[in-house]
């Protein structure tokens, strides 16, 4: 299967493979500040073992920085 993250092809060996896994194999390190969005909609979290992706479907890892002052 090949799928596209952050816009650059990501093939593996798997044949089928859920949200929750691909950010374990892609070894992420705070996958609880991530945000995924699946095909152009985000995925809801609670969701993320349950959505799984197909061959050539667009990933993106979405990270979100606070902070900072003026």
């Amino acid at each position: 299967m090949n799928l596209i993250i952050n816009g650059k092809d990501y093939p593996t060996t798997r044949e089928t493979i859920t949200v929750t896994e691909l950010l374990e194999e892609k070894k992420v390190s705070t996958p609880d500040m991530v945000s995924v969005q699946l095909n152009g909609s985000f995925v809801k979290r609670n969701n993320f073992s349950a959505t799984v992706l197909n061959n050539n479907d667009e990933v993106d890892f979405l990270y979100f920085m606070g902070g900072g002052s003026f």
